[in-house]
């Protein structure tokens, strides 16, 4: 347990010694601590909540320091659910941010306004994330029809390896079969789990991306490289991968 743990709180210095420079080369973000925000809404009210962060939301998290990344909505929406993501300067700005939002008397006037009827959010997820070391330095892509988010957990003692293949060759195989690199991030885990891995990978549409991501799969030199990087063990315990499309007001897309 003292070993796991002394492994992650290294890990997380490493991240936050190397947040700063990658920030200003990871597709132009100057953001060093994220967050993954999932609303899921109550029934019928979904387009209010939509209609609410494009009146209002967008512009006063801007208004309040925050960094709009992006805004999505899953192609299958079954939970009836949005997911958008924000930046912030650092971990302690966080928290003064949001302070700051929740008591500005334009979100509160919007805020009552829109709930007039009944609450819109029902329950919210978070997760919280700095910038992966060494694998934001990608030119920005092309606009993407779709967009998938990809959440990686790893083996124990495996985060680091899981970042070497990508740097060394998953990025590039990706971008090969044309699919497109977005940010990647690794999650902060405050009870001293090991991170995961987080990305998005787009493509112009479905079909486009489902067809290149196969085609990954079957590259010879994934397959080379995949079984090199496992060579004394496996590296991914489990992959989570959900399909998005961005919402119009999303910076990313």
């Amino acid at each position: 347990m003292i070993k796991r743990l002394l492994f992650t709180l290294t890990f997380i210095l490493t991240c936050a010694i190397t947040a700063q420079t990658f920030a200003q080369s990871a597709q132009g973000y100057t953001s060093t601590y994220f967050e993954i925000r999932k609303y899921y809404a109550h029934d019928g009210k979904l387009e209010d909540l939509i209609k609410r962060f494009n009146d209002h939301t967008v512009g006063l998290f801007e208004k309040n320091g925050m960094e709009n990344i992006a805004y999505f909505l899953p192609v299958e929406n079954e939970d009836n659910s949005m997911t958008y993501i924000l930046g912030y300067p650092d971990k302690a700005s966080r928290d003064r941010m949001w302070e700051k939002f929740i008591n500005d008397p334009e979100w509160q006037k919007a805020y009552a306004a829109s709930t007039e009827n009944g609450a819109l959010v029902k329950t919210i997820e978070q997760t919280f994330m700095v910038l992966a070391p060494g694998l934001n330095e990608l030119p920005k892509p092309m606009p993407s029809g779709v967009i998938q988010m990809r959440t990686y957990t790893m083996f124990d003692g495996k985060i680091y390896d899981i970042q070497r293949r990508f740097k060394d060759h998953t990025q590039a195989l990706f971008a090969k079969q044309g699919l497109r690199n977005y940010p990647y991030w690794v999650t902060v885990e405050e009870d001293g789990s090991q991170a995961q891995l987080v990305y998005l990978l787009g493509h112009r549409d479905q079909a486009a991306f489902d067809f290149a991501f196969q085609s990954f799969l079957k590259d010879p030199e994934w397959i080379k490289a995949r079984d090199a990087s496992e060579a004394s063990g496996k590296i991914v315990e489990k992959v989570d991968a959900v399909m998005f499309k961005t919402l119009p007001f999303s910076p990313l897309k």
